[in-house]
């Protein structure tokens, strides 16, 4: 399975891309095309399947349906090994690591019902979808198996003709019940709007400000003992369950200790910096997104020992005056780059936690902090996204002695 959600197979020498295959599979296709050293293709007919394959659930999904989901029709068993396989993979062939320390993959609890937030889109017939895979075909949809039930129910409950309205974001707490609609309008334009629900409803402009409609703009969300504001245009992990996880594993890994001063970078609303401010004696907290840290300041109005700065990561660390004992990174898909690399080897932390969404990335990331003096000590994969390709990593640097 290639990072990417594709099977990976061979014709005439050739390596041939197939979503919806599945490894160990003898599969008849369409190539449709062909980049030289490897092709695309379009999966036809399973002439042998795979023993991994599963009837998706979803009437949306497949190769003309709804491209949210990518591996469906894969045994979920098989969808933990493929991502350790992936994230093993990537930081062989590109990080260069030999054997790397890649544990098996953390499942979600269900593997369904997890998603607590949704964009949608509209059809000209005004129903809503999500895009096709590769398209910019909408697909309308009237059930949604990964939608966690609240998120579902509210789904279901909409009844809109809203002029204008190009996107629509559905936000929910999964354990306090609080429910979000984000408008996404032409022109910016505010919709007119008549509800008898008891959701909040925001208008996200153009140029990223929000502006409130009906209830508050944001909502509270509860994960690992602590309570959290969410802007509508803040991110949060979308697994609520899965982001408990991840904070299990910061924590464990990072050990954080009463006298130390640790930096979490790419904080957002603080979903780390709220627990490590229990445990350390100093959080730096670092976020660029002005609408997140706002957020934060609310989040973390109580907590003496939370130090809030606005900016980009590489730009702080650049301007640090005194070391650190530990950091964890939560950067995007894009990862760190060279420059926040470079600040954080500067900063001499002797414990490096790396939340990564993007294995490539990481890949790219580990090899230079290795190079600067670190060892990779473990790499956990977080089943964050079940049933779609994504695969989530917290891994642990220690410092070389």
């Amino acid at each position: 399975m290639a990072h990417g959600g594709a099977a990976l197979g061979r014709h005439e020498g050739k390596v041939v891309f197939v979503p919806y295959a599945l490894p160990g599979e003898t599969v008849r296709v369409d190539l449709a095309d062909d980049q030289g050293r490897f092709t695309h293709a379009h999966l036809l007919e399973v002439l042998h399947p795979s023993p991994d394959r599963v009837p998706p659930p979803c009437p949306h999904f497949g190769p003309h349906g709804c491209g949210g989901c990518h591996w469906q029709h894969a045994h979920y068993a098989a969808q933990l090994r493929y991502k350790a396989e992936v994230v093993a993979d990537q930081l062989g062939r590109l990080g260069g690591f030999t054997d790397p320390p890649v544990l098996p993959t953390l499942p979600d609890p269900h593997g369904w019902g997890y998603r607590n937030q949704a964009r949608f889109h509209f059809t000209s017939d005004n129903e809503m979808g999500f895009y096709a895979a590769g398209s910019d075909r909408i697909v309308p949809l009237d059930v949604c198996p990964v939608l966690h039930p609240t998120l579902a129910d509210l789904f279901r409950a909409l009844e809109l003709d809203v002029p204008g309205l190009e996107a629509l974001t559905l936000r929910v707490g999964v354990n306090t019940g609080e429910r979000m609609v984000v408008f996404e309008m032409a022109e910016d334009a505010p919709p007119g709007l008549i509800t008898d629900l008891p959701i909040s409803c925001v208008l996200l402009l153009s140029d990223g400000q929000h502006v409130n409609l009906v209830g508050n703009n944001h909502i509270l969300e509860r994960a690992s003992g602590f309570t959290y504001r969410i802007s509508a245009p803040s991110f949060f992990q979308s697994n609520t369950a899965q982001a408990e996880a991840l904070v299990d594993l910061v924590m464990g890994y990072l050990d954080p200790q009463e006298d130390e001063v640790v930096l979490d970078g790419y904080c957002g609303v603080g979903l780390f910096s709220l627990p490590l401010a229990e445990a350390a004696g100093l959080v730096i907290a670092v976020e660029s997104h002005a609408p997140a840290v706002e957020d934060l300041l609310e989040n973390s109005a109580d907590m003496e020992n939370v130090q809030i700065v606005e900016g980009p990561v590489e730009a702080v660390l650049a301007d640090l005056d005194e070391p650190l004992d530990a950091v964890v990174v939560d950067p995007p898909r894009t990862g760190l780059g060279r420059e926040s690399v470079r600040g954080i080897v500067a900063a001499g932390p002797a414990r490096i936690v790396y939340v990564s969404c993007d294995p490539a990335t990481l890949a790219r990331d580990a090899q230079q902090l290795t190079g600067a003096g670190y060892r990779l000590v473990e790499v956990q994969p977080v089943d964050m996204f079940p049933q779609t390709y994504h695969v989530e990593t917290v891994s642990l640097f220690a410092k070389s002695p």
